[in-house]
């Protein structure tokens, strides 16, 4: 499977999780796949499905018009590529003290193209411009394609907007874990987000983890106890020390049976007889049902 990266980069992103949530979700029937909690947009970008609500809490990608600047075709990949490399060519010459010019300028006008800037920075070189410019370019195809609505909102409203045809993919920051988020995470958000899917019935997967080498997501198994666990190994390569970069449990909880899921109370004897705790194989698996994208006017089902 192809996985088309968002130009847009953060903690957390799903991109080497997208091919095992799509083989999970590729047979399930609906007519509108919902983000509650957007982010960089990875995994419905890849997913592609014809209508989406894509919402974050986050006002600079979507209030400051990131990605509605790019179904809007207020910013495309030429606009990018040209103001890359003007702006990267002002850092280097000032030694990246222009990037503080940068950012007092977003902070009173909210340019996306300057939160472009601000969140690569570190990487503008001409390779990488040449980089993110493909990647404005495949992802404004990809909105282009489809039938997407994007919302600034918290992920109550979000919730409230649900109807029973929806799915909702809900990637939340991960309890015991995240303490970054831009507005905050706590236990009372937790069981807000699990009261608000479980009332709107609609068919709905959450990202969370399982566990790592030190201990276990209990609120697996107390507030999500009603849910699927499916689950995969993953590596993260964030940590000051090399010894703080552990493999974790991801966890996919659903509210309906998956491919790889198994149930709660199973999970649950699973670690408590220190069993294996994966229920995905390495294997390569079909995609998800997705749109045909035309690039470089060559027909690719990717």
């Amino acid at each position: 499977m192809k996985i088309f990266i968002p130009p847009i980069k953060s903690q957390g992103i799903k991109t080497k999780l997208v091919e095992w949530i799509s083989s999970n979700v590729k047979d399930v029937e609906y007519d509108r796949w919902v983000e509650p909690f957007m982010g960089t947009g990875v995994v419905a970008f890849n997913i592609r499905p014809q209508r989406a609500l894509l919402c974050d809490n986050n006002p600079h990608l979507i209030k400051f018009k990131f990605y509605k600047s790019l179904q809007n075709k207020e910013i495309t990949s030429g606009i990018v590529r040209k103001f890359l490399e003007t702006e990267g060519q002002k850092l280097l010459d000032s030694n990246g003290e222009y990037y503080y010019d940068v950012r007092n300028r977003f902070n009173e006008t909210g340019n996306p193209l300057d939160f472009l800037f601000l969140s690569r920075s570190c990487f503008i070189a001409q390779a990488l411009v040449t980089k993110i410019t493909n990647q404005v370019e495949n992802i404004s195809q990809i909105i282009e394609q489809g039938d997407y609505e994007f919302k600034q909102q918290d992920f109550q409203r979000t919730l409230s907007e649900l109807k029973n045809t929806d799915f909702v993919y809900a990637d939340p920051p991960y309890i015991g874990r995240n303490v970054d988020y831009f507005d905050s995470w706590s236990e009372e958000n937790e069981l807000l987000l699990n009261k608000g899917l479980e009332n709107s019935n609609s068919k709905f997967i959450l990202s969370t983890w399982l566990s790592n080498k030190y201990r276990t997501n209990d609120y697996i198994f107390s507030i999500w106890k009603n849910c699927y666990v499916a689950t995969k190994e993953h590596f993260y390569h964030l940590g000051g020390k090399e010894s703080n970069r552990n493999a974790v449990y991801e966890a996919l909880l659903s509210n309906i049976q998956l491919k790889d899921s198994i149930s709660n109370s199973e999970m649950k004897l699973r670690i408590q007889n220190e069993k294996s705790l994966l229920t995905s194989s390495s294997k390569k698996h079909n995609r998800a049902k997705q749109m045909i994208l035309n690039f470089d006017e060559k027909v690719l089902v990717i």
